[in-house]
């Protein structure tokens, strides 16, 4: 990828602790920074990332978000005694204050807006800083939570004052809602606030009522603040895929950001003390490869909470990893969204359709009382009186599998006369010639009258996906004579494989020729502007769009609700790209659409273009070598029948594929993956 990824670190954010008993505290200590700070070092990612030094954030900084009196307030706890200090923490909630971490809160912040600097300077492309005390909870006049700054939210306000950045998309995954950044942004349009966080119907902390689903901010800002709340534990890698594909990632897209910042708090990840939920380190390399090409790939990721001191730093490692461009995992468990989660994503979707074109074919808030909370106050009330204390069991995961990069990352197969792409490696399979595969395409596809050209080029394809399938090779591009006959070639050669599982995205209104997806082993999904007579089955999907691909947020809603769904519960081992001729695509939408299928089957994937699409090469593989494509500018409104025809589509699919299901069913429970 061009440019880096900076790691902002220092040990002294590590120098404060607990000083006195406070059950409601004792989780927050220094070894949340130290031990994730060696898992990166064990990993070899601090050696692959650009370290950028941290500085004290200036009183400047800070009252760009806080108060005066609140800073010269904290600005004298280096002074005080230890019942000074205990006193002086009273007046907040749920925090502690020792000598030093008035120098730790200006060394957190300030690395905050080192990292803001990096990206928007160009230093690095994007980057993470590990910083102790966090920030989101606390608010202009008040610590909060462990926070004494907040982070995210000067680095927000800095952003936009020295850098005259319009729109900041702040992406909160932390466990707790980051009502400090709520109440600083909630009336600002030009901050597009989104938090996740545990509820439970207002019983979990900070159990605020604004925290819940209908607040949607204020005045000018009444949209720009999405709250989905958790109103139970134990949410899985598929509830969090769900609010990423059916509300942020189209809600984001509308936005168009000039920059995302990310409060990275880990501890809604499995074995948190505080979070209780069941997402595996894992996803959050999906979650930040999703983000990864908003605003042209800059991102700020800033930790925030994280208390169980394994899933912190694999959580960590995974994050940073992707953020280094390496290929994310194969996602996981999506066993689809539980019932819970989809009441949370209904309410937040019709809260929000009136303010986003993408929302507004969003089902109608049910009538009634959420149906959980009735169940969920039941059954609480149940087990106290039989069961007196809730019983705790300890979460035990899989430690994540090693990410190893393949050694080369994008190869590329082109006929005579076109210019190998910087940073991509030639191609052919004379380089390792397999007499038993010509023949055996001779045979099969192309008879007796096969010219030796096409049949070299479909040798190459397929020795190119042997080489990804053993990880020698991560993805490629291919300039073809005839793309139906290359697809139609790779997809009998991968059904010869046990486990294999492709998906096959077509870009075109061209016929597409039979495959045979009835076994479940190819997944073909076309995006045209033909109407299909009805929907051939289960794994041969068309989705039809009135102006085709040129509609271009429409066919980016379509890409974002239900094709990344598609493609993370089929779970591909390869994903085939194939542009027809008459695509139609923008070039923007084009490398955002090739960049977000690179989160699927470990990054394996092959674009086919014909050969006269040659203008797109260099595009195409800048977005497989791991480039952020260009923003797309904000956007019109979709075309209705395109909204309507898509939301018909998803309706008659959600059955058979839980990830795109919006609503929660009567007793619908987690379904099998198909």
């Amino acid at each position: 990828m061009k440019m880096g990824t900076a790691l902002i670190h220092d040990e002294e954010m590590t120098k404060y602790k607990l000083l006195w008993v406070d059950p409601a505290c004792k989780i927050e200590v220094p070894e949340r920074l130290t031990v994730t700070y060696e898992a990166l070092i064990q990993n070899g990612l601090t050696d692959r990332c650009v370290s950028v030094p941290v500085r004290e954030a200036t009183d400047a900084d800070i009252l760009l978000v806080h108060s005066e009196e609140y800073l010269e307030a904290v600005k004298k706890t280096p002074y005080m005694t230890l019942e000074d200090l205990k006193e002086f923490t009273l007046q907040y909630g749920d925090v502690y204050f020792h000598p030093n971490i008035y120098h730790c809160a200006k060394l957190a912040a300030g690395a905050a807006l080192q990292l803001v600097d990096s990206v928007m300077t160009g230093k690095v492309r994007n980057g993470m800083a590990l910083v102790r005390p966090p920030g989101h909870h606390s608010m202009r006049s008040a610590a909060n939570g462990f926070c004494v700054f907040n982070n995210v939210a000067i680095a927000a306000r800095y952003a936009k004052q020295k850098y005259g950045l319009k729109r900041v998309l702040i992406v909160d995954w932390d466990v707790h809602h980051g009502q400090g950044v709520q109440y600083c942004f909630e009336d600002d349009p030009s901050v597009l606030y989104f938090s996740w966080h545990r509820y439970e119907h207002q019983k979990f902390w900070p159990q605020l009522r604004e925290s819940d689903y209908d607040s949607v901010g204020k005045d000018k800002g009444a949209g720009f603040n999405i709250n989905v709340p958790w109103n139970q534990v134990g949410m899985k890698n598929s509830d969090y895929l769900s609010l990423f594909c059916h509300v942020l990632l189209p809600v984001a897209y509308e936005f168009c950001p000039d920059l995302v910042l990310v409060c990275a708090g880990f501890d809604s990840a499995i074995g948190d003390p505080e979070g209780k939920m069941c997402a595996t380190p894992d996803v959050f390399a999906h979650l930040t490869h999703l983000l990864m090409n908003l605003a042209g790939g800059k991102l700020c990721a800033v930790l925030e909470g994280g208390y169980n001191l394994t899933s912190l730093p694999q959580s960590v490692c995974q994050t940073v990893q992707t953020l280094l461009g390496d290929p994310a995992p194969r996602p996981a468990n999506l066993d689809g969204p539980c019932e819970s989660a989809l009441e949370s994503l209904h309410c937040v979707r019709s809260a929000h359709r009136q303010y986003w074109s993408s929302l507004k074919h969003a089902a109608d808030l049910p009538t009634s009382d959420i149906s959980t909370k009735r169940k969920k106050l039941a059954e609480e009330e149940e087990e106290k009186s039989e069961n007196g204390e809730e019983e705790t069991s300890e979460e035990v995961w899989p430690e994540p599998l090693k990410r190893v990069p393949p050694p080369i990352r994008t190869a590329v197969v082109l006929p005579d006369g076109v210019t190998c792409p910087d940073g991509c490696k030639h191609f052919s399979s004379l380089e390792d010639p397999n007499q038993e595969r010509v023949n055996k395409l001779r045979e099969t596809l192309l008879k007796a009258e096969a010219d030796s050209v096409a049949l070299a080029t479909l040798s190459s394809l397929i020795a190119l996906v042997e080489k990804m399938e053993k990880n020698e090779i991560c993805n490629g591009l291919a300039l073809v004579a005839d793309v139906s006959m290359a697809m139609m070639c790779l997809v009998q050669h991968a059904a010869t494989a046990p486990h294999s599982r492709v998906l096959v995205v077509c870009v075109g209104d061209e016929v597409v020729p039979s495959l045979d997806t009835d076994d479940g082993k190819t997944l073909l999904v076309q995006f045209s502007n033909k109407e299909s007579d009805k929907q051939k089955s289960k794994y041969h999907i068309n989705v039809c769009l009135k102006k085709g691909c040129s509609d271009a947020l429409g066919f980016t809603q379509a890409v974002l609700s239900l094709l990344l769904p598609l493609g993370y519960e089929y779970d591909p081992s390869l994903v085939l790209l194939v542009r027809m001729s008459d695509s139609g695509v923008c070039d923007n939408m084009w490398q955002q659409l090739t960049g977000l299928l690179l989160g699927l089957a470990q990054g394996r994937t092959l674009v086919l273009m014909q050969e006269a699409e040659k203008a797109w090469v260099g595009l195409t593989a800048s977005s497989l070598l791991g480039d952020a494509a260009p923003s797309l500018r904000q956007l019109d409104a979709p075309l209705p029948e395109d909204v309507e025809a898509l939301e018909r589509l998803r309706h008659r699919l959600h059955a058979d594929w839980k990830l795109l299901q919006t609503t929660a069913a009567p007793d619908t429970g987690r379904g099998d993956a198909p």
